[in-house]
């Protein structure tokens, strides 16, 4: 459980570098004296930084669209330029100050290590496991021959404190206007993440995955626009071990026409009442098409519906006719209007190969059910192909058209279909259990990796939601372990047994 701690001091920071921390790009900043680890403070962001260098020369590339994310509207304020002097004997220099009044603090940090950095050390290397870029260490150590280079671990403020600005002393610690009373409850990294970033900062060992830092600093562009940048900018940013915390998935607005399915199938909960039945119709179709083709359907074009045409045909993976009906009731005779039409246009061959699909709403009469018996059609509600759409677009790839296609039984089949939905969540949430298993069990031992028989132990003693094998572990931490799923990493041993894993990100269930 968490203490509570009460801090009074503040080391003020170029606002951009507190910014890196927040990200988890970084886990180190320059301090203009030692600071004793242990030592508990918050981080005040300054809006100048102590060197003559353009953001451009003094932060890697795959850094600057978070600088210019801060720079010139931080806080709704406009920067003025002021004469200010960094330290004694420096030149005056033309440097930004805000025009607010007050300042937003959002995190605090503990001092964990304090290192007089020289030029000894590779600056080359520094350069690529953090912000700055080599200049940068250079200007600094021309002018101060040395830098107390300072590990901090990062925490988030419940919510974000008001200050009254106050002399800004970069580099150094000042006194709040009010203290704060603060807890380790959110911290921006997790302890395995942050012992390994901070292992490689003193070891000096190689960024591993450089071309994903820059690609997530090119996401950073598009994410505004983009829902789907900004998730993939997410994953990248856990799977590099920056960016720790669960983020709450915000609706995609992309996706808001999943909502409207079975509003568009059941006209006695549809708000517009105005439409023509035809109108009704063209509508549910289109989102039907539209749905199929989302679960991984490929909807053969060829069939658009209208009259006297089929309403939709699906090729791959399989072959599916499907009709659908909007309104308040299935008409008594859609089976054998699927059946006429079917035939029809597809060759009787081919149709009784087919699966078969109604989508409508209300509950069947016993007329329909008995065709959909005798012909081997499925019958559904809107609201039923909504649930499938939703449970695909929060968990991609969670749909199995192969495993769907088993619980296509003749007659109404909403109650299986139900029971499908939750057998796939109950698989994720044993996933997600999995996952947070390996993430303590590595905070707890302070291990970089774990085996199968140490985190098999390690989920029979977690109150474990089903019965596993080692082996049957083994398959899921594999699974898990997919380039194309990337929650755990994979050291591959000279057996199953042998196999190292080691935690990347979460998988959030709600």
């Amino acid at each position: 459980m968490s203490t509570s701690s009460v801090i009074s001091t503040a080391l003020c920071l170029y606002a951009p570098d507190i910014e890196a921390l927040i990200q988890g790009c970084t886990i180190v900043v320059f301090a203009q004296t030692f600071v004793h680890p242990g030592k508990k403070f918050a981080l005040y962001p300054s809006y100048f930084k102590t060197v003559q260098l353009p953001d451009e020369q003094y932060y890697r590339s795959s850094f600057l669209p978070f600088v210019q994310n801060i720079f010139p509207h931080s806080h709704g304020a406009l920067l003025q330029p002021q004469q200010i002097t960094l330290f004694p004997g420096d030149e005056q220099l033309q440097l930004p100050l805000l025009a607010s009044e007050n300042i937003q603090i959002k995190t605090w940090a503990k001092c964990e290590l304090c290192q007089v950095l020289d030029g000894s050390k590779s600056l080359d290397i520094l350069s690529k496991l953090t912000v700055w870029k080599k200049e940068a260490f250079e200007k600094i150590l021309l002018r101060n021959q040395h830098i107390f280079f300072t590990y901090l671990r990062v925490y988030h403020l419940p919510q974000s404190q008001e200050m009254t600005a106050t002399q800004e002393k970069l580099g150094k610690f000042i006194s709040l206007s009010k203290s704060l009373t603060v807890s380790e409850m959110k911290p921006v990294l997790t302890d395995n993440n942050f012992a390994f970033r901070r292992k490689q900062l003193e070891q000096l060992e190689p960024p591993e995955h450089p071309e994903l830092e820059q690609l997530q600093a090119e996401l950073e562009y598009l994410k505004i626009n983009s829902s789907a940048a900004k998730n993939l900018q997410q994953d990248i940013q856990e799977f590099l071990g920056w960016n720790s915390q669960q983020i709450s998935q915000q609706p995609n607005p992309d996706l808001a026409w999943i909502g409207t399915i079975a509003k568009l199938g059941d006209r006695s909960i549809e708000l517009d009442e105005r439409k023509t039945n035809y109108r009704a119709g063209t509508d549910f179709e289109n989102i039907t098409r539209r749905s199929l083709d989302f679960l991984g359907f490929k909807v053969d074009t060829a069939h658009k519906g209208g009259a006297g045409g089929l309403d939709l045909f699906c090729s791959q993976p399989y072959p599916l006719v499907c009709e659908c009906k909007a309104g308040k009731l299935i008409p008594s005779r859609t089976v054998e209007e699927l059946i006429k039409l079917g035939g029809k246009h597809l060759g009787k061959d081919k149709f009784i190969d087919s699966a078969k699909l109604v989508i409508g709403p209300g509950k069947p009469s016993s007329d329909t059910l008995k065709s959909a018996q005798e012909w081997k059609v499925s019958i559904i509600n809107a609201m039923t192909l909504q649930k499938l759409v939703e449970l695909h677009a929060k968990y991609s790839g969670s749909i199995n058209l192969f495993e769907l296609k088993q619980y296509l039984e003749p007659g109404q089949i909403d109650v299986k279909l139900e029971e499908y939905i939750q057998k796939i969540e109950k698989e994720i949430e044993l996933r997600s259990h999995i996952i947070q298993v390996l993430k303590n069990y590595l905070e707890q031992t302070k291990y970089e990796r774990a085996g199968v028989e140490a985190l098999h132990a390690a989920y029979v003693m977690s109150k474990p939601l089903q019965a596993l094998e080692s082996r049957d572990l083994h398959e899921i931490l594999i699974e898990l372990s997919s380039p194309l799923t990337g929650y755990l990493g994979r050291i591959k041993g000279e057996d199953w047994r042998r196999d190292r894993f080691y935690f990347l990100r979460d998988l959030p269930v709600s």
